[in-house]
């Protein structure tokens, strides 16, 4: 019975990008199968993701925050500000109202995505490095988070900073440092390392949870905006997320990174935490008191919502063309070589 868990999780994990999508039209269609993910269901959601994130963790990986503190300083430096800036710059360029424009803002001030280890991995990236960088911003976005978006939100909308310190603690670190003392103490079990590669399919389950909850509840306002709202969104999540991968593979040239480390740098500062972003967009900005005055304040869990499926689906194209571009030029060598031999 395990063995067809763990395929079934690999499955799932191998096409997370189709799955959120699905999970997105199915709740489009059928608002009512998601209704009830939202609140507290959502937070719990949350970190049950980070929870499967801890499981993954070793003191090998907290080792590699000390084993390499520049790399990790030059990359967690990328990720909150590169990423929040060019979401600022963006609600300015394309005119968003105030609610879209936190939306936004918020998945350039959460820190990187759980699922850019695997991205890593893929692109012959540096998984180490990886590792490290989502480790430390995670550990960070308790205070970065709630101070960037405070410091980058439009003045019309009250940004309740401490609120989402204590939230985000809740929700993300506290669950990843559980996960890491489980996975210290019981990792050598062999019944713990079978729930453990049963994990990708949880985490990829709840952001598909995540994403159908978040698209039950905005159904009406894009309904009421039509095709507009959703195309103007996905040109904003577009632009942000490819801006993210080219000035984080900038940085990782500037600062002499050699291709793996540079290739990792790109997809962790491109690669964000939607999932975070679209709970605490749900709970801080569109909570159940503020649309009851404010309906208009839904909106700000759209960007985040698209960004979810977005950010999967790029991710994994980015990677792919990593490696298409290393069996290019391997086998162009394979060229130039047999002609020296010839």
């Amino acid at each position: 019975m395990i063995k067809i868990i763990q395929q079934i999780s690999r499955t799932l994990a191998t096409y997370s990008s189709a799955y959120v999508i699905l999970a997105a039209l199915l709740a489009f269609l059928w608002p009512t199968l998601f209704g009830w993910v939202r609140g507290d269901v959502s937070s719990l959601i949350l970190g049950i993701i980070m929870l499967t994130m801890g499981l993954t963790l070793t003191s090998n990986d907290f080792k590699i925050l000390f084993s390499r503190p520049l790399d990790i300083l030059i990359g967690a430096c990328a990720q909150y500000t590169l990423m929040p800036l060019i979401a600022y710059t963006l609600t300015h360029l394309f005119g968003l109202n105030p609610y879209l424009s936190i939306g936004v803002i918020l998945v350039g001030c959460c820190p990187g995505g759980v699922s850019s280890n695997i991205m890593s991995y893929l692109c012959r990236g540096d998984v180490a490095f990886s590792v490290g960088m989502t480790t430390a911003s995670t550990l960070l976005a308790p205070v970065m988070t709630p101070l960037l978006v405070w410091w980058l939100a439009d003045t019309k909308i009250e940004v309740d900073a401490l609120g989402m310190f204590r939230g985000i603690l809740f929700i993300t670190v506290l669950p990843v440092a559980a996960g890491f003392l489980l996975n210290h103490y019981a990792g050598r079990q062999k019944s713990f390392k079978d729930i453990q590669q049963s994990m990708p399919g949880v985490s990829v389950t709840c952001l598909a949870l995540i994403v159908g909850g978040v698209v039950s509840q905005v159904k009406p306002q894009l309904m009421l905006n039509g095709a507009a709202l959703f195309c103007q969104m996905l040109t904003v999540v577009f632009c942000h997320n490819t801006l993210g991968y080219l000035t984080g593979y900038g940085v990782g040239t500037l600062c002499h990174f050699s291709t793996a480390k540079k290739r990792t740098l790109s997809i962790e500062v491109g690669m964000q935490n939607a999932g975070m972003a679209t709970v605490l967009a749900s709970a801080f900005f569109a909570n159940s008191d503020i649309l009851a005055t404010t309906p208009e304040a839904i909106l700000c869990v759209v960007p985040c919502a698209i960004s979810c499926a977005y950010h999967s689906i790029s991710g994994t194209l980015l990677a792919s063309l990593f490696v298409w571009y290393d069996k290019r030029q391997e086998n162009r060598d394979k060229i130039i070589h047999s002609n020296k031999t010839i």
